[in-house]
């Protein structure tokens, strides 16, 4: 079991940057795949990037490709999404998941976080 707590959410203007951070703990963290998912009210969980337990290869939905940036530091026991150029329908609570490969559906991940809360103005 790998525990997930998920911060850096907040409020920005549409084209504003924001970096969520993942903090994890629990026994062999570097080899999980890490993953970022979103979920607005009324729509269904979304897959948004995923990285490898290497960090080697990463994953992205097509509509945050060239504006997010997933990354992890196992060092730090953690993984971030950098988020550039937010747009109002980025406007997610955005959860951070692990599991021992990478997946787009989110009922392969053995363990989420909590979920942070971002909100992107117009």
């Amino acid at each position: 079991q790998v525990q997930l707590v998920e911060s850096g959410g907040g409020l920005v203007q549409a084209g504003g940057s924001l970096r969520l951070t993942c903090a994890a703990s629990g026994r062999t963290f570097s080899r999980y795949a890490l993953a970022w998912f979103r979920q607005a009210p009324g729509k269904e969980r979304e897959f948004v990037a995923a990285i490898t337990w290497s960090g080697g290869s990463t994953y992205y939905a097509n509509s945050v490709k060239g504006r997010f940036t997933i990354s992890r530091d196992n060092a730090k026991d953690a993984a971030y999404l950098q988020m550039n150029n937010l747009k109002p329908e980025d406007t997610s609570v955005y959860y951070c998941a692990a599991a021992v490969t990478w997946a787009y559906s989110p009922r392969q991940y053995d363990s989420w976080g909590q979920g942070t809360q971002v909100t992107v103005s117009s």
